[in-house]
């Protein structure tokens, strides 16, 4: 499971990464604006929804436990 996390970070750092560079390069020396910045935050907001939903089924499956404050201290 850390091994999934961890690389649906990437991924989701990687997205980041890549639309920062869309956002830099695309219109510049007289070129048409495209689309790919758009694209890349689209997905990074899959890679996101995927992570998280990702992290309750392991949840609800037992794969993961929760840890931290206990419920009603």
């Amino acid at each position: 499971m850390t091994y999934l996390v961890a690389l649906a970070f990437i991924a989701i750092i990687a997205s980041l990464g890549s639309a920062l560079f869309f956002m830099l390069k695309d219109g510049t020396d007289g070129k048409r604006k495209t689309s790919n910045m758009a694209r890349a935050l689209a997905f990074r907001v899959g890679f996101s929804v995927v992570l998280f939903v990702g992290i309750l089924m392991a949840w609800k499956l037992g794969y993961i436990q929760p840890t931290g404050i206990p419920v009603g201290k």
